[in-house]
């Protein structure tokens, strides 16, 4: 029996790669660059699925006209907004994702930032490994403690409760949050917000945990950095386009924000120079799901998609719309 052909686009734990050998006949990136668009199209034609990444840009014009031989394009990753879901609807190709087991992985994630961004942390780390630490002192890289203050949670899908739970329980942080579709588990958490220019204006750490969508881009621009506490805190572990990065810079350069956390980035994996040069901000290379149980996990539950659908079932994950 023939097996369906799939195309893996970029190199994955090798658990993963074992356990999709055993079921299909399987094309791995070995040089684990990203694949240009020329690439990816050459792909969907001579493969039956695709197992993409966040990395690849699925848009109209790489799509492109039917017929493709692919059916499938099973995503390693929750985020789908770098396939356009109508061109892939009018292509006939099924998508899918991984939600729920990276949560706990990037809510870990996103704690690490505010505790690094709150405590100065890696303002502290360049300072000592570039030999000017002189010694202890009252004063020296005074950062702000969390317990009692006021977590803002944009967001409150399943890593924003994750989020939520961990910093009321494990901070002791009181928490506001803002959601276009509230829940009662939600309210159980904490205080709902009416508006996002309430929350800003009452959260001593904002921490964004919404999708990429047209209507969140760039939610975070000028207007709503000006609307928040000037000691306040901005954590970004969800994706870059919900943050204008110009704007950004402008705020912590100007001292109208303690300082600010970024996992992602508007136009990776390039990084606004401005930010770079700011001590007042915590860049990390797209580190939240990194660990290995969450990857492996993201892995299984493709192939899980996978299998389902070769099987003439429904993908347990498939993306609504698609």
């Amino acid at each position: 029996m023939t097996r369906p052909i799939v195309t893996v686009t970029r190199r994955l734990p090798q658990a993963v790669e074992a356990e999709l050998r055993e079921e299909f006949d399987v094309r791995l990136n070995t040089d684990d660059l990203p694949l240009d668009a020329a690439a990816l199209r050459r792909a969907l034609e001579s493969s039956d699925a695709l197992l993409c990444t966040v990395t690849d840009r699925l848009d109209r014009a790489t799509l492109g006209p039917p017929p493709v031989r692919a059916r499938i394009a099973a995503n390693f990753g929750v985020g789908f907004n770098h396939i356009d879901l109508s061109a892939a609807r009018d292509l006939g190709l099924v998508v899918t994702n991984t939600p729920g087991v990276l949560t706990e992985a990037t809510a870990e994630l996103a704690m690490t930032l505010m505790l690094m961004v709150a405590r100065r942390v890696t303002e502290g780390e360049r300072e000592l490994r570039a030999g000017k630490w002189t010694g202890w002192r009252p004063t020296h890289l005074m950062g702000r403690g969390l317990g009692g203050r006021i977590l803002g949670i944009v967001g409150m899908g399943r890593i924003g409760r994750s989020v939520a739970r961990r910093a009321a329980n494990g901070l002791g942080m009181r928490i506001e949050y803002f959601t276009r579709t509230p829940t009662q588990e939600d309210d159980a958490l904490g205080r709902r917000c009416e508006s996002l220019a309430e929350l800003l204006a009452n959260a001593d750490v904002v921490s964004l945990h919404a999708p990429a969508t047209s209507e969140t881009k760039r939610m975070i621009g000028a207007k709503e950095l000006r609307q928040m506490k000037r000691d306040a805190v901005l954590i970004n572990t969800a994706r870059g386009d919900l943050v204008d990065e110009e704007a950004l810079a402008d705020a912590l350069l100007e001292g109208a924000l303690h300082g600010a956390g970024l996992d992602v980035y508007e136009h990776e994996p390039s990084v606004h120079p401005r930010l770079l040069r700011l001590d007042n901000v915590v860049l990390l290379p797209h580190l939240g799901s990194a660990t290995e149980d969450a990857r492996i996990g993201m892995g299984r539950r493709a192939i899980e998609n996978l299998r389902a659908f070769f099987a003439g079932k429904e993908p347990p994950d498939r993306v609504p719309g698609a």
